[in-house]
Protein backbone atom coordinates (compact mmCIF):
# COMPACT_ATOMS: atom_id res chain seq x y z
CA UNK A 1 0.00 0.00 0.00
CA UNK A 2 1.45 3.36 -0.91
CA UNK A 3 2.25 5.82 1.86
CA UNK A 4 -0.59 8.33 2.35
CA UNK A 5 0.96 10.27 5.17
CA UNK A 6 -0.74 11.16 8.43
CA UNK A 7 -4.47 10.51 8.10
CA UNK A 8 -5.38 13.21 10.62
CA UNK A 9 -3.37 15.83 8.78
CA UNK A 10 -4.78 14.63 5.46
CA UNK A 11 -8.28 15.32 6.75
CA UNK A 12 -7.46 18.92 7.62
CA UNK A 13 -9.02 21.41 5.21
CA UNK A 14 -6.66 22.86 2.69
CA UNK A 15 -6.33 26.63 3.12
CA UNK A 16 -5.88 28.41 -0.15
CA UNK A 17 -4.27 31.82 -0.11
CA UNK A 18 -6.69 34.72 -0.44
CA UNK A 19 -5.62 36.66 -3.47
CA UNK A 20 -8.10 39.55 -3.27
CA UNK A 21 -10.74 40.62 -0.81
CA UNK A 22 -13.94 42.13 -2.19
CA UNK A 23 -12.84 45.77 -1.75
CA UNK A 24 -9.53 44.94 -3.45
CA UNK A 25 -11.36 43.33 -6.38
CA UNK A 26 -13.51 46.46 -6.77
CA UNK A 27 -10.43 48.66 -6.52
CA UNK A 28 -8.68 46.67 -9.26
CA UNK A 29 -11.76 46.51 -11.51
CA UNK A 30 -12.57 50.22 -11.31
CA UNK A 31 -9.73 51.38 -13.63
CA UNK A 32 -10.68 48.61 -16.07
CA UNK A 33 -14.31 49.73 -16.11
CA UNK A 34 -13.19 53.31 -16.74
CA UNK A 35 -11.09 52.24 -19.72
CA UNK A 36 -13.96 50.13 -21.10
CA UNK A 37 -16.40 53.06 -20.86
CA UNK A 38 -13.86 55.44 -22.37
CA UNK A 39 -13.06 53.01 -25.19
CA UNK A 40 -16.74 52.41 -25.95
CA UNK A 41 -17.56 56.13 -26.06
CA UNK A 42 -14.56 56.95 -28.26
CA UNK A 43 -15.44 54.07 -30.61
CA UNK A 44 -19.04 55.28 -30.85
CA UNK A 45 -18.06 58.91 -31.47
CA UNK A 46 -15.44 57.81 -34.00
CA UNK A 47 -18.02 55.72 -35.84
CA UNK A 48 -20.49 58.62 -35.97
CA UNK A 49 -17.75 60.97 -37.19
CA UNK A 50 -16.62 58.47 -39.83
CA UNK A 51 -20.12 58.30 -41.31
CA UNK A 52 -20.84 62.03 -41.07
CA UNK A 53 -17.48 63.75 -41.53
CA UNK A 54 -18.46 65.30 -44.87
CA UNK A 55 -21.51 66.95 -43.32
CA UNK A 56 -19.41 68.16 -40.38
CA UNK A 57 -16.93 69.82 -42.75
CA UNK A 58 -19.79 71.61 -44.51
CA UNK A 59 -20.80 73.47 -41.32
CA UNK A 60 -19.74 77.11 -41.44
CA UNK A 61 -19.71 79.75 -38.69
CA UNK A 62 -20.95 83.22 -39.59
CA UNK A 63 -20.48 86.44 -37.66
CA UNK A 64 -23.86 85.83 -36.02
CA UNK A 65 -22.68 82.34 -35.07
CA UNK A 66 -19.63 83.74 -33.30
CA UNK A 67 -21.88 86.13 -31.41
CA UNK A 68 -24.10 83.26 -30.22
CA UNK A 69 -21.03 81.27 -29.17
CA UNK A 70 -19.77 84.26 -27.18
CA UNK A 71 -23.14 84.49 -25.41
CA UNK A 72 -23.03 80.72 -24.76
CA UNK A 73 -19.59 81.18 -23.18
CA UNK A 74 -20.90 83.94 -20.91
CA UNK A 75 -23.98 81.92 -19.90
CA UNK A 76 -21.83 78.86 -19.12
CA UNK A 77 -19.48 80.97 -16.98
CA UNK A 78 -22.54 82.39 -15.20
CA UNK A 79 -23.73 78.81 -14.55
CA UNK A 80 -20.46 77.97 -12.78
CA UNK A 81 -20.76 81.12 -10.68
CA UNK A 82 -24.30 80.04 -9.82
CA UNK A 83 -22.98 76.63 -8.71
CA UNK A 84 -20.51 78.32 -6.37
CA UNK A 85 -23.29 80.46 -4.95
CA UNK A 86 -25.41 77.34 -4.35
CA UNK A 87 -22.48 75.73 -2.51
CA UNK A 88 -22.53 78.76 -0.22
CA UNK A 89 -26.22 78.05 0.45
CA UNK A 90 -25.38 74.43 1.31
CA UNK A 91 -22.80 75.58 3.86
CA UNK A 92 -25.31 78.07 5.28
CA UNK A 93 -27.87 75.26 5.71
CA UNK A 94 -25.24 73.48 7.81
CA UNK A 95 -24.85 76.56 10.01
CA UNK A 96 -21.56 77.72 8.48
CA UNK A 97 -21.09 81.40 7.76
CA UNK A 98 -18.84 82.08 4.76
CA UNK A 99 -19.15 84.88 2.24
CA UNK A 100 -20.71 84.20 -1.13
CA UNK A 101 -17.69 85.79 -2.83
CA UNK A 102 -15.33 83.35 -1.13
CA UNK A 103 -17.55 80.37 -2.04
CA UNK A 104 -17.85 81.38 -5.69
CA UNK A 105 -14.13 82.11 -6.12
CA UNK A 106 -13.13 78.86 -4.37
CA UNK A 107 -15.57 76.90 -6.53
CA UNK A 108 -14.22 78.48 -9.71
CA UNK A 109 -10.58 77.94 -8.73
CA UNK A 110 -11.04 74.27 -7.90
CA UNK A 111 -13.42 73.41 -10.76
CA UNK A 112 -10.71 72.93 -13.39
CA UNK A 113 -9.15 70.19 -11.23
CA UNK A 114 -11.93 67.79 -12.27
CA UNK A 115 -10.02 67.16 -15.51
CA UNK A 116 -7.11 65.68 -13.57
CA UNK A 117 -6.90 61.86 -13.41
CA UNK A 118 -9.12 60.51 -10.65
CA UNK A 119 -11.89 63.09 -11.14
CA UNK A 120 -11.95 63.89 -7.40
CA UNK A 121 -9.41 66.67 -6.97
CA UNK A 122 -11.94 69.49 -7.37
CA UNK A 123 -13.87 67.98 -4.43
CA UNK A 124 -10.68 67.64 -2.40
CA UNK A 125 -9.76 71.27 -3.09
CA UNK A 126 -13.13 72.55 -1.89
CA UNK A 127 -13.05 70.40 1.25
CA UNK A 128 -9.56 71.58 2.25
CA UNK A 129 -10.39 75.22 1.41
CA UNK A 130 -13.58 75.14 3.49
CA UNK A 131 -11.79 73.46 6.37
CA UNK A 132 -9.08 76.12 6.14
CA UNK A 133 -11.59 78.90 6.87
CA UNK A 134 -13.02 77.17 9.93
CA UNK A 135 -15.69 74.83 8.52
CA UNK A 136 -15.60 71.49 10.39
CA UNK A 137 -14.05 68.80 8.20
CA UNK A 138 -17.10 66.52 8.34
CA UNK A 139 -19.44 69.39 7.38
CA UNK A 140 -17.15 70.46 4.53
CA UNK A 141 -17.04 66.88 3.27
CA UNK A 142 -20.82 66.42 3.31
CA UNK A 143 -21.43 69.82 1.71
CA UNK A 144 -19.13 68.95 -1.20
CA UNK A 145 -20.53 65.42 -1.62
CA UNK A 146 -24.08 66.76 -1.42
CA UNK A 147 -23.57 69.03 -4.42
CA UNK A 148 -23.40 66.29 -7.12
CA UNK A 149 -26.36 64.50 -5.49
CA UNK A 150 -28.41 67.69 -5.77
CA UNK A 151 -27.26 68.09 -9.37
CA UNK A 152 -28.41 64.54 -10.11
CA UNK A 153 -31.83 65.34 -8.65
CA UNK A 154 -32.03 68.53 -10.74
CA UNK A 155 -31.07 66.66 -13.91
CA UNK A 156 -33.64 63.92 -13.28
CA UNK A 157 -36.34 66.51 -12.60
CA UNK A 158 -35.64 68.37 -15.82
CA UNK A 159 -35.45 65.12 -17.78
CA UNK A 160 -38.79 63.94 -16.43
CA UNK A 161 -40.52 67.28 -16.99
CA UNK A 162 -39.41 67.42 -20.63
CA UNK A 163 -39.05 63.69 -21.22
CA UNK A 164 -41.31 63.16 -24.24
CA UNK A 165 -38.30 62.22 -26.38
CA UNK A 166 -37.05 59.76 -23.74
CA UNK A 167 -40.52 58.21 -23.56
CA UNK A 168 -40.74 57.88 -27.33
CA UNK A 169 -37.25 56.49 -27.72
CA UNK A 170 -36.88 54.19 -24.69
CA UNK A 171 -40.44 53.60 -23.45
CA UNK A 172 -42.19 53.96 -20.12
CA UNK A 173 -39.65 51.74 -18.32
CA UNK A 174 -36.91 54.34 -18.77
CA UNK A 175 -39.12 57.07 -17.31
CA UNK A 176 -40.09 54.84 -14.38
CA UNK A 177 -36.43 54.11 -13.61
CA UNK A 178 -35.68 57.83 -13.65
CA UNK A 179 -38.64 58.51 -11.36
CA UNK A 180 -37.48 55.82 -8.90
CA UNK A 181 -33.97 57.26 -8.91
CA UNK A 182 -35.32 60.75 -8.31
CA UNK A 183 -37.45 59.60 -5.35
CA UNK A 184 -34.46 57.80 -3.84
CA UNK A 185 -32.26 60.91 -4.14
CA UNK A 186 -34.97 63.17 -2.68
CA UNK A 187 -35.23 60.84 0.33
CA UNK A 188 -31.45 61.03 0.87
CA UNK A 189 -31.70 64.82 1.10
CA UNK A 190 -33.91 64.69 4.20
CA UNK A 191 -32.40 65.97 7.48
CA UNK A 192 -33.05 62.52 9.00
CA UNK A 193 -30.52 61.13 6.52
CA UNK A 194 -28.03 64.03 6.41
CA UNK A 195 -27.59 64.53 10.18
CA UNK A 196 -26.63 60.88 10.89
CA UNK A 197 -24.18 61.02 7.98
CA UNK A 198 -22.43 64.04 9.51
CA UNK A 199 -22.44 62.36 12.92
CA UNK A 200 -20.85 59.25 11.47
CA UNK A 201 -18.10 61.32 9.81
CA UNK A 202 -17.55 63.16 13.10
CA UNK A 203 -17.07 59.89 14.98
CA UNK A 204 -14.78 58.55 12.27
CA UNK A 205 -12.63 61.66 12.52
CA UNK A 206 -12.46 61.37 16.32
CA UNK A 207 -11.45 57.73 16.06
CA UNK A 208 -8.73 58.53 13.54
CA UNK A 209 -7.32 61.41 15.60
CA UNK A 210 -7.79 59.80 19.04
CA UNK A 211 -10.14 62.58 20.14
CA UNK A 212 -12.29 61.35 23.05
CA UNK A 213 -14.29 64.54 23.56
CA UNK A 214 -18.07 64.35 23.46
CA UNK A 215 -19.96 66.63 21.09
CA UNK A 216 -23.54 67.38 22.03
CA UNK A 217 -24.55 68.75 18.60
CA UNK A 218 -26.50 66.12 16.69
CA UNK A 219 -28.61 68.29 14.36
CA UNK A 220 -26.73 70.13 11.64
CA UNK A 221 -29.61 70.45 9.16
CA UNK A 222 -33.08 71.37 10.40
CA UNK A 223 -35.04 71.70 7.15
CA UNK A 224 -35.23 70.17 3.70
CA UNK A 225 -32.74 71.83 1.28
CA UNK A 226 -35.44 72.94 -1.18
CA UNK A 227 -33.78 76.30 -1.87
CA UNK A 228 -30.52 74.56 -2.72
CA UNK A 229 -32.31 72.13 -5.04
CA UNK A 230 -33.94 75.04 -6.87
CA UNK A 231 -30.49 76.62 -7.17
CA UNK A 232 -29.09 73.48 -8.81
CA UNK A 233 -32.04 73.44 -11.22
CA UNK A 234 -31.15 77.02 -12.17
CA UNK A 235 -27.52 75.94 -12.66
CA UNK A 236 -28.54 73.13 -15.01
CA UNK A 237 -30.97 75.37 -16.90
CA UNK A 238 -28.11 77.81 -17.53
CA UNK A 239 -25.90 74.96 -18.74
CA UNK A 240 -28.69 73.78 -21.04
CA UNK A 241 -29.12 77.34 -22.33
CA UNK A 242 -25.44 77.41 -23.23
CA UNK A 243 -25.87 74.14 -25.13
CA UNK A 244 -28.93 75.44 -27.01
CA UNK A 245 -27.13 78.67 -27.94
CA UNK A 246 -24.20 76.61 -29.22
CA UNK A 247 -26.52 74.58 -31.44
CA UNK A 248 -28.28 77.74 -32.61
CA UNK A 249 -24.91 79.01 -33.81
CA UNK A 250 -24.70 76.23 -36.41
CA UNK A 251 -28.34 75.24 -37.06
CA UNK A 252 -31.84 76.65 -36.87
CA UNK A 253 -33.95 75.63 -33.83
CA UNK A 254 -37.70 75.90 -33.34
CA UNK A 255 -39.49 76.51 -30.04
CA UNK A 256 -41.08 73.05 -30.22
CA UNK A 257 -37.61 71.48 -30.18
CA UNK A 258 -36.55 73.15 -26.91
CA UNK A 259 -38.10 70.50 -24.60
CA UNK A 260 -36.32 67.77 -26.57
CA UNK A 261 -33.02 69.62 -26.29
CA UNK A 262 -33.54 70.21 -22.56
CA UNK A 263 -34.30 66.56 -21.79
CA UNK A 264 -31.52 65.27 -24.04
CA UNK A 265 -28.94 67.66 -22.59
CA UNK A 266 -29.99 66.96 -18.98
CA UNK A 267 -29.74 63.20 -19.39
CA UNK A 268 -26.44 63.42 -21.29
CA UNK A 269 -25.00 65.71 -18.63
CA UNK A 270 -26.24 63.34 -15.91
CA UNK A 271 -24.60 60.33 -17.56
CA UNK A 272 -21.35 62.26 -17.93
CA UNK A 273 -21.47 62.96 -14.19
CA UNK A 274 -22.16 59.42 -12.94
CA UNK A 275 -20.53 57.10 -15.48
CA UNK A 276 -16.85 56.24 -14.94
CA UNK A 277 -14.70 57.31 -17.80
CA UNK A 278 -12.53 60.22 -18.77
CA UNK A 279 -12.23 63.07 -16.23
CA UNK A 280 -15.00 65.64 -16.37
CA UNK A 281 -17.31 63.27 -18.26
CA UNK A 282 -15.24 63.86 -21.42
CA UNK A 283 -16.60 61.67 -24.20
CA UNK A 284 -19.52 60.27 -22.21
CA UNK A 285 -21.59 63.46 -22.48
CA UNK A 286 -20.92 63.74 -26.19
CA UNK A 287 -21.77 60.10 -26.91
CA UNK A 288 -25.05 60.19 -24.96
CA UNK A 289 -26.06 63.50 -26.57
CA UNK A 290 -25.50 62.06 -30.04
CA UNK A 291 -27.44 58.88 -29.15
CA UNK A 292 -30.41 60.77 -27.64
CA UNK A 293 -30.71 63.68 -30.06
CA UNK A 294 -29.55 61.87 -33.21
CA UNK A 295 -33.07 60.73 -34.22
CA UNK A 296 -34.34 64.34 -34.11
CA UNK A 297 -31.35 66.34 -35.40
CA UNK A 298 -28.65 65.58 -37.92
CA UNK A 299 -25.80 63.54 -36.33
CA UNK A 300 -23.34 65.98 -37.88
CA UNK A 301 -25.05 68.91 -36.15
CA UNK A 302 -25.22 67.11 -32.78
CA UNK A 303 -21.59 66.02 -33.01
CA UNK A 304 -20.43 69.52 -33.93
CA UNK A 305 -22.57 71.07 -31.18
CA UNK A 306 -21.26 68.66 -28.54
CA UNK A 307 -17.65 69.31 -29.56
CA UNK A 308 -18.11 73.09 -29.60
CA UNK A 309 -19.94 73.05 -26.28
CA UNK A 310 -17.17 70.98 -24.68
CA UNK A 311 -14.68 73.61 -25.85
CA UNK A 312 -16.90 76.39 -24.48
CA UNK A 313 -17.29 74.59 -21.13
CA UNK A 314 -13.55 74.10 -20.67
CA UNK A 315 -12.87 77.70 -21.74
CA UNK A 316 -15.51 79.02 -19.31
CA UNK A 317 -13.99 76.99 -16.45
CA UNK A 318 -10.49 78.22 -17.30
CA UNK A 319 -11.66 81.85 -17.48
CA UNK A 320 -13.55 81.48 -14.20
CA UNK A 321 -10.51 80.00 -12.49
CA UNK A 322 -8.27 82.75 -13.86
CA UNK A 323 -10.65 85.49 -12.74
CA UNK A 324 -10.89 83.99 -9.25
CA UNK A 325 -7.10 83.82 -8.91
CA UNK A 326 -6.78 87.39 -10.22
CA UNK A 327 -9.39 88.64 -7.75
CA UNK A 328 -7.50 87.08 -4.85
CA UNK A 329 -4.23 88.62 -5.97
CA UNK A 330 -5.76 92.04 -6.43
CA UNK A 331 -7.19 91.74 -2.91
CA UNK A 332 -3.69 91.02 -1.59
CA UNK A 333 -4.51 87.41 -0.56
CA UNK A 334 -2.33 84.40 -1.19
CA UNK A 335 -3.73 81.82 -3.60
Amino acid sequence: MPYLGNIESAQEPVKLPVVFTRPEVIRHLKPLIKWIVLGATLFFLGSVLRHNWQQVLQIRLTSASWGLLAIALGVTLLAHCCAGWVWNWILADFGQSVSSGWAISTYLKTNVAKYLPGNVWHYYGRITSAHGVGVPLEVATVSVLLEPILMLAAALLLTLVSGQQILAQFGIVALLLQAIGLVAILLILQPKALNPAIGWLKRAKQKATGDSSVHSKTEWVSSYPLKVLLGEILFLLLRAMGFVLTMAAIASITLTQLPILLSGFSLAWLMGLVLPGAPGGLGVFEAVAVALLGPVFSPAIILSTAALYRLISVLAEAIGSGLAVLAHRLAGQSV
